[in-house]
């Protein structure tokens, strides 16, 4: 139902969007759980489900895609922000960024239900990727001087090109193993070689409970993606 094209255009246009807001890492990252992990595969038997459709699905354009991102960023917001974002700034940034389709205030709140009744109102947050990674990058630089070598922007980049590659997104069905191995790989790639003495394999193995055989297929994964030549 949703085209790759169409799935990768709204992934840049949460990147985009997320950057121009200047959202914090952990409204980005609950946005993307909710927006491709959780929405866009329940769409289709979503609508398959319906006895009625709204107006928003009839069809499903790339315009609607893009409110929906939107909504996933403005729900993460409300979640993890003191000060969440306002209807106003998403509107201005969708009178300014989707050109097809003009959506009113009234449109956003009622996107907002619809996008929650897609996942059923479940927007827990708890068990995402991002949470983890982070939590095992401030473990390692508690542990190990070479933590502080480990450049998180980059695990950051890694989870975006895993999210705009079709073929990868269902890495984060597992988060756990995929923030280690995110870890693995940043601190292959950015760790200077000789600085390489600490056993990041046999820790992150501890660190996150998971077992190293699939730390080291997924991480070789991973590289085989990042190293890929565009």
């Amino acid at each position: 139902m949703i085209s790759s094209c169409s799935r990768l255009n709204t992934i840049e246009f949460l990147i985009k969007s997320s950057q121009h807001l200047q959202v914090s890492p952990i409204v980005k990252y609950s946005a993307f759980s909710f927006f491709a992990d959780r929405f866009l595969p329940s769409l289709p038997p979503f609508i398959k489900g319906a006895s009625s459709l709204n107006w928003l699905l009839q069809p499903v354009t790339e315009s609607t895609l893009q409110l929906f991102v939107l909504i996933s960023i403005w729900i993460s917001s409300k979640i993890h922000d003191s000060k969440p974002l306002s209807v106003a700034s998403l509107k201005f940034l969708a009178d300014n960024s989707i050109n097809e389709q003009h959506f009113t205030n009234r449109n956003f709140l009622e996107a907002e239900v619809l996008f929650m009744q897609v996942l059923n109102f479940e927007i827990g947050t708890a068990n995402i990727a991002f949470s983890f990674l982070d939590e095992l990058w401030i473990q390692i630089k508690g542990v190990a001087k070479v933590g502080e070598l480990i450049n998180f922007e980059a695990c950051m980049e890694i989870m975006d090109l895993l999210y705009e590659k079709e073929e990868t997104a269902f890495l984060y069905r597992s988060p756990h193993s995929l923030a280690a191995s995110i870890l693995v790989v940043s601190y292959v790639m950015t760790v200077p070689k000789q600085k390489w003495e600490f056993p990041v394999l046999a820790w992150v193995n501890f660190a996150a409970s998971c077992k190293e055989e699939d730390i080291i297929k997924m991480a070789t994964e991973i590289l085989k993606h990042v190293l890929e030549p565009c």
